[in-house]
């Protein structure tokens, strides 16, 4: 069988169809032992024509000629099938009666077009072997049809004029009629004559017209008769017809279609005679010119068509007979290329050969136009460049894709190279890796002791990354193998995933991934992570996309070993930026405090920005804010000293400006490049009065109940280490229920904005702050002042926000005594009664106590005007004022000392108590603590 096929394909290309059918009959009947066999091909009427046969007599083929397309015979049923059919001896019918048949279809394109029949007598069904050999010559059919030349279709001659009458006297013409639905089909004596056609054996079928055209002219001939049909247009075909005494003879045949009454094709009437003029020279070309791959257009000077060839008219999608004498821009391929006439019109007008690509509208092909003027009009060459172009577009894409590559590398070695958190390697590698490789997936992983845990991730749910960071390190996963091995892990599916690591065969369904390149991220050695890029649809990299990521996990692990350096020192001093920081703010009854602390973004040098709340006696507090000018850790000792020394002068309730000179003093001792700014304020919620002092700082802000915003004025004093004692202390009265606003210059002033349009700012936002609690006013702040895509600030920033509330009247009780000895007793009686009205009497022994003890040092000790005052609050409250400035202290007294007790005595009862200077003098204050069932005030009011 083999060497049967080496002779078929060792046939030479270009052979007719007649001996195509030839050779493969022959070697097919031979390899089978048959009996003959038959080439039958689809015709009109639902018909199958035998155009060739072998091994069988003219009389027991005659028999076969026509083949019903819808009958049960096996070439039949193998073109309505497509495949081979098999037909046992027993089981043959009608012609093919006591004989096998086994036939194999003909494609053309992709359906049957007709099939080899081989009658192999009573043998039995041909072996697979012998099948194959058949399905084998077959396409060997397929193959060489395409490459057979049919006869050249000559041009029709010029019908005009004298020539029509020389041609009439000379040529007998016929005339036929066929009825289309009966297929019975009539020729005069003209037609027989012309065919060589003995009247008495004339059968009137279309059958016997196809058997009297020419095989090879078969096709083109029955294509033109179904296009009249179908178009309702004029028949007109040239063809060669096979007479009985083996002559053949060309003619020219044309028809009309008449329709019937509602318009349907009912017959065809026409007419045909003989063309016997010589067309060997002319054929001789046009077979060249036909068979061309390139198509071939010959136009005259009106761009009508004068020839062309196979090719065109395969682009063209219309036969020959539909080109010739047509206009160009009149056929409907063409006229889907928008443009076309103006360009081909253009480039002739140049005299010169021009050449264009264009394309075919719907067709996705391309076309390269090739037009060349000469003296009888244009010759026109087009050749399909849709493949070249595509290989040309590939070469250019891929050529742009290295360079595009090779650009984000650049971009990526950049991005790394500004990254300083290890988030921010994360984000630049999910920037600039996965959009290139169309990953859908990224997780960056660090290594600390035998777990992994997340740097950044990009595409995963968050479940699912938790779930990761609790498996351990060197459990069996693609990403353990990865750094134990050094070296990349690719998987290219969800099913290899699952065969290599069936433990997690759940995890590519739980993160919605189907593919993976897991890089290990070393730096001399040291495994550092891993960087898993993902894909949402089965993948297998390329070569050179595996040896890119790897190259990338190189650059990756660099920039992450950097960033892990960062890290570790950033986070040193963010912690200790916040453990100079208070840990949190206190409850105080007399105000509400909420604050926010932004460092700079990306310096890993602690700030001096800082603030503190301190509680005072009475209630008061004091709230202090302040920036040390400078980062680092210099700046940082700075800040905790001012913050401790803060802490110690405001235990000692000094008055604000003269704790504002003492810090100036500390500051100044410290060298002269060391600066600072700072608020100082007490709030009296007695008197909701504010007082404060400050050396260089913004201003402080005032917000009414009413949202009223106000800034006291105030001439700034010099920062501290440059000011100058004293320092001016400003005194305001607030209503209940005021915002006090402290801040630091880096919430307001950037590279981008002025510190006055920064204020400005900050008002406009306290103008329209929300009235909720105070982390909602600060966070309007913050978002307003420093948006989220600019808060990477070159300074520190420090907000502070109070709400003040005012001590209620009825929780104050205040009495002026006499500056004599009886003073101690109008103590003792006020406090009973005022503490029986709080409904304190649990307190009311140590209260007087405590009272009487206070008011006998100062009549003895001090000067007057002597002043009582009780506070009902968070504690009980109890002042005495004199006009003396001396201060109280507590001494060991002696066994045989008959005072010198009375302090202790003070410091027993009392849980706090101190002492602060006013204006006037100075004030001895005392803190007991409620009990716990006492009632409230304001309760006890509601209830009487």
């Amino acid at each position: 069988m083999k060497a049967r096929l080496g002779f078929l394909n060792a046939v030479d290309p270009g052979v007719t169809e007649q001996e195509i059918f030839r050779l493969a009959l022959q070697h097919a009947v031979t390899e089978l032992g048959a009996l003959g066999g038959l080439v039958h091909f689809s015709g009109p009427m639902s018909a199958l024509r035998l155009v060739s046969a072998a091994g069988l007599p003219p009389s027991g083929t005659r028999v076969w000629e026509i083949v019903p397309q819808e009958g049960a015979t096996a070439p039949a049923r193998a073109v309505r099938g497509g495949g081979p059919v098999w037909v046992p001896a027993e089981s043959s019918t009608g012609v093919f009666s006591g004989t096998g048949t086994a036939a194999v279809p003909v494609f053309g394109g992709d359906h049957a077009v007709g099939a080899l029949t081989v009658l192999t007598g009573d043998h039995g069904e041909p072996t697979e072997e012998q099948w194959g050999f058949l399905r084998a010559v077959t396409a060997w059919i397929e193959e060489r049809m395409g490459q057979a030349p049919p006869p050249a279709r000559p041009r029709p001659p010029n019908w005009s004029g004298t020539r029509v009458r020389e041609a009439l006297e000379e040529i007998q013409v016929g005339s036929w009629e066929w009825g289309i639905r009966s297929g019975d089909m009539y020729w005069d004596e003209a037609s027989m004559a012309l065919c060589g056609v003995d009247p008495a054996d004339f059968v009137p079928r279309i059958e016997t017209f196809m058997k009297a055209v020419h095989p090879d002219d078969l096709p083109w001939t029955l294509a033109a008769v179904e296009r009249a049909i179908r178009d309702r247009t004029l028949y007109q075909a040239e063809f060669r017809i096979c007479r009985p005494d083996g002559t053949t003879r060309w003619t020219l045949a044309r028809a009309k279609v008449v329709l019937d009454d509602q318009g349907e094709p009912l017959s065809m009437v026409g007419g045909w005679w003989g063309i016997e003029e010589s067309y060997s020279a002319r054929e001789a070309l046009a077979r060249a010119l036909r068979h061309m791959s390139d198509g071939f257009l010959a136009l005259d000077e009106n761009w009508r068509v004068v020839f062309a060839n196979l090719e065109a008219e395969r682009t063209l999608g219309s036969f020959e007979e539909e080109l010739l004498g047509r206009v160009l821009w009149e056929l409907p391929r063409v006229r889907q290329v928008r443009g076309l006439e103006d360009r081909c019109r253009s480039a002739v007008a140049a005299a010169v050969p021009a050449g264009f690509d264009i394309r075919v509208p719907g067709t996705g092909r391309r076309y390269h136009l090739r037009l060349v003027p000469v003296r009888e009009g244009t010759i026109c060459y087009f050749a399909d460049v849709t493949d070249i172009r595509r290989r040309e577009a590939e070469r250019e894409a891929a050529e742009r894709a290295a360079a595009e590559r090779a650009a984000r590398i650049t971009e990526l070695t950049a991005a790394l190279a500004l990254a300083t958190t290890s988030r921010d390697v994360a984000e630049a590698v999910a920037r600039r890796v996965m959009q290139p490789f169309g990953a859908v997936g990224l997780i960056m992983q660090g290594i600390e002791g035998d777990r992994a845990y997340t740097v950044g991730a990009v595409g995963y749910p968050r479940e699912f990354l938790d779930r990761l960071d609790g498996v351990p390190l060197r459990e069996a996963t693609p990403i353990w193998d990865s750094l134990l091995l050094g070296a990349p892990v690719f998987l290219s599916s969800a099913e290899e995933y699952a065969e290599h690591y069936p433990r997690h065969a759940d995890w590519p369904r739980e993160a919605g991934k189907q593919s993976w390149a897991f890089l290990p991220l070393t730096v001399a050695g040291r495994v550092l992570g891993s960087c898993t890029i993902s894909f949402d649809h089965p993948r297998r990299l390329t070569g050179e996309e595996r040896a890119l990521l790897i190259a990338i996990s190189g650059l990756v692990a660099q920039a992450l070993d950097r960033a892990r350096l960062y890290d570790s020192v950033h986070t040193r001093a963010q912690e200790l930026q916040r453990g100079l920081l208070p840990r949190e703010l206190p409850e105080l009854p007399a105000c509400t405090v909420a604050a926010r602390y932004l460092p700079a973004g990306h310096d890993m040098e602690v700030g001096g920005d800082w603030y503190d709340v301190i509680p005072l006696s009475s209630d008061q507090v004091a709230l202090v804010i302040g920036d040390v000018m400078g980062h680092g850790l210099s700046e940082a000792a700075t800040m905790g000293r001012l913050r401790t020394a803060v802490h110690t002068l405001a235990d000692l309730e000094l008055p604000p400006d003269e704790i504002m000179s003492r810090l100036n003093d500390i500051v100044g001792g410290l060298g002269e490049d060391s600066y600072a700014t700072c608020l100082y304020a007490i709030y009296d919620p007695t008197t909701l009065h504010c007082s404060f002092v400050r050396a260089g700082h913004p201003q402080l802000v005032v917000v009414h109940p009413d949202g009223s915003v106000h800034i006291p004025e105030q001439a700034p004093d010099p920062p501290l280490g440059a000011a100058e004692p004293p320092f001016e202390t400003v005194q305001l009265a607030l209503p209940e229920g005021s915002l006090l606003v402290l801040y630091t210059d880096g919430l307001v002033e950037s590279a981008r904005r002025d510190f006055d349009e920064g204020l400005s700012c900050l008002t406009g936002l306290l103008r329209t702050a929300p009235a909720g609690g105070l982390d909602e006013v600060c966070d309007a702040l913050v978002g307003g002042l420093l948006p989220v895509d600019q808060q990477d600030i070159d300074d520190d920033a420090t907000l502070l926000v109070v709400r003040v509330r005012g001590l209620p009247t009825d929780r104050i009780a205040s009495w002026e005594l006499p500056e004599d000895p009886r003073a101690a007793g109008e103590a003792r009686l006020h406090v009973r009664e005022q503490l029986a009205q709080w409904q304190l009497d649990e307190l009311t022994m140590s209260t007087e106590l405590l009272a009487s003890e206070l008011v006998g040092n100062v009549v003895r000790h001090a000067k007057g005007p002597i002043r009582l005052r009780l506070l009902r609050s968070a504690d009980l409250v109890c002042e005495v004022s004199d006009g003396s400035l001396t201060t109280p202290r507590i001494r060991r007294a002696m066994d045989t000392d008959e005072g010198g007790r009375g302090l202790q005595l003070v410091a027993a009862l009392s849980r706090r108590w101190g002492t602060r200077y006013t204006s006037t003098g100075k004030c001895i204050w005392t803190e007991q603590a409620l009990p716990a069932d006492s009632p409230d005030p304001a309760t006890a009011a509601d209830l009487m």
